[in-house]
């Protein structure tokens, strides 16, 4: 399982899950699978797969980019300890 802490100046504490196997959205728009309700977060921001070597994100043509670690990305295999950015939220990612 990874999990994904918004850090503590988000605007509310967020914390997601996501299992073996798991494919979940995240954005602002009430069919994302993680909604962050959040200034720069588009409606469909990025996507998380969990895949047998790691966590995949990858983002979804937002208008604001996904940042691992400060860097743009549009596709990258998170590490734990990694630092994923959607918007002005920043949230810490560990494998547990």
């Amino acid at each position: 399982m990874w999990l994904l802490e918004s850090s503590a100046d988000a605007p509310e504490a967020l914390t997601f899950r996501i299992l073996p196997g798991g494919i979940k959205t995240v954005g602002r728009a009430p069919r994302a699978d993680f909604v962050v309700d959040a200034p720069l977060v588009s409606r469909l921001h990025c996507r998380l797969t969990l895949q047998t070597d790691g966590l995949l994100v990858e983002d979804l043509e937002s208008t604001n980019g996904t940042f691992v670690n400060g860097e743009r990305v549009t596709k990258l295999l998170l590490r734990s300890g990694d630092a994923l950015r959607v918007g002005r939220v920043e949230f810490a990612v560990r494998e547990t």
